[in-house]
């Protein structure tokens, strides 16, 4: 809960006057120490711990091909297949955090207060990164050419992609100023060229809710269309990430203790807030699911697939014309989804599991600011300590569950953090060794089960809100997949 800026832990008592202003950040556990002070010493530890080449590096060949990354598994001996959950999952879980979190203010170096800090989004899964303030607040987003902006968002078609693509469909891209800069509500989804155009399709989902709920009406009415529309769309996203996104992620049994049992840690009083402890660790589980290269589509059938890795900061030796990144548009830039979500034939690429390893793409990160670290796992562990977190083993225990032991955390005794382990590391290895690496394990799983249920709970225009036992009325069933949602966003390559 929380007042005057302060977050109230269940049980706790606050002001009658408190209230919560929605959008902040808090803490889950309050009453918990930070898991070491911030000295020289252990700024030291934890960049060895994060560096390239050190513990948590997967230290996967990256000078053979992007394809091989694949193919030949003695080339990333550290990157286990996750049998459970597709490739894609990776990218819908980053996907889901830009919908929920945008802090722009924090610094690796200074200590932070995380109730002090704004939140650029809303703390409810809306889609307010992709809607922005709607047609009227955010009219770029819109087509102008339909409905006179008022129901529509603008997509781009990609200049050659139809002889790019196996069966000859046009492909479509973020709409981009003349400089490249695309045009959405949330920049970060163009970081990398998945989770763009997972963007993209969920523009074209929300237009083709829009054709649906104009021949199902007959209305004329833009604003009754266009808010018809969002619903369904909003509806049927909540859906997935309630039964498909959390039972694979963090166990269908804790899906559904939370929903029947409710919540334990993660309380309010007004309105839900983003706690540090699912920010900065817990739900940077994904992190470890990436992979360093991929499939990126099929291509044409007269020259084959097309592969690369995530990242590559040295470009100029590639032995490919490019890596993942965002921010450019070309013929081939386009994602078969088969290779990332499961339409049946062929079978989609597996996540790696979620462990203490992170793929070695991740420790050479291009366009980081001078001075700071490279490292992805370098960046995250000094988190820990501008932002004060509390130590896995005392998360563990306010949770009442039982903590790694010394023996388990064996490895990082040279750097004295075995007793005292930053919460993120802490969960990796938690998932590692106590649930084989194919989901969370207890700690970090109810830590993202509740903060995903309780937003949605407290988001007074969800489906759980609203209407609790409402299915889909799309896909089959009752049921509807990220693959079904592809399928009606017409972006699905027919092979």
């Amino acid at each position: 809960m929380a007042g005057h800026g302060k977050v109230y832990r269940a049980g706790d008592s606050p002001p009658n006057s408190s209230f919560y202003d929605q959008g902040k950040f808090g803490r889950l556990f309050g009453n918990l120490p930070a898991f070491a002070a911030d000295t020289p010493s252990k700024r030291a530890a934890l960049k060895e711990l994060g560096k390239q080449g050190g513990l948590m590096d997967a230290m996967d060949q990256l000078t053979a091909h992007p394809r091989d990354l694949i193919t030949d598994a003695n080339l990333s001996l550290n990157n286990s297949d996750n049998p459970d959950m597709p490739a894609g999952m990776t990218f819908l879980g980053q996907f889901l955090d830009h919908d929920l979190t945008l802090d722009i203010t924090s610094s690796l170096e200074q200590q932070v207060d995380p109730e002090l800090i704004q939140n650029f989004r809303t703390p409810a899964f809306e889609l307010d990164s992709v809607y922005g303030q709607g047609p009227q607040g955010s009219p770029a987003l819109y087509d102008q050419s339909v409905d006179e902006g008022r129901t529509t968002f603008l997509v781009e078609a990609i200049p050659g992609s139809p002889g790019k693509c196996r069966d000859g469909s046009q492909k479509f891209d973020l709409p981009r100023n003349s400089q490249g800069t695309p045009i959405m509500g949330d920049p970060r989804n163009d970081e990398n060229m998945v989770l763009s155009q997972l963007h993209v399709a969920m523009l074209r989902f929300h237009n083709a809710m829009v054709a649906k709920v104009k021949a199902d009406t007959g209305s004329t009415n833009t604003h009754e269309i266009f808010t018809e529309a969002q619903r369904l769309v909003r509806w049927h996203y909540q859906w997935i990430i309630v039964h498909e996104f959390l039972p694979k992620t963090i166990g269908q049994a804790l899906v559904d203790d939370i929903l029947e049992n409710g919540r334990k840690h993660y309380k309010w009083r007004n309105a839900p807030y983003i706690p540090v402890e699912f920010s900065v660790s817990a739900y940077r589980f994904g992190h470890s699911q990436i992979r360093s290269s991929y499939r990126v589509n099929f291509g044409p059938v007269s020259t084959g697939e097309v592969f690369a890795l995530l990242f590559n900061d040295n470009l100029a030796v590639s032995p490919i014309a490019f890596d993942m990144r965002g921010g450019t548009r070309a013929a081939d830039r386009f994602i078969d989804w088969q290779t990332f979500f499961d339409f049946g034939s062929p079978p989609p690429r597996n996540n790696k599991r979620i462990d203490s390893k992170l793929s070695s793409v991740l420790f050479d990160l291009p366009g980081m600011p001078g001075g700071e670290p490279q490292s992805l796992a370098g960046r995250n562990l000094l988190r820990h300590l501008t932002f004060k977190l509390p130590s896995g083993q005392r998360v563990a225990k306010a949770m009442k569950e039982d903590p790694l032991t010394p023996a388990e955390l064996a490895d990082l005794a040279p750097l004295h953090l075995d007793d005292s382990t930053p919460l993120w590391f802490y969960i990796l290895k938690e998932a590692e060794l106590r649930a084989d690496g194919k989901r969370l394990g207890p700690v970090g799983g109810r830590i993202v089960g509740e903060v995903f249920i309780g937003v949605l709970e407290g988001d007074a225009m969800s489906y759980l809100r609203q209407e609790p036992d409402w299915t889909p009325t799309l896909g089959g069933n009752d049921q509807f997949t990220m693959a079904d949602l592809l399928n009606a966003a017409g972006v699905v390559t027919a092979l």
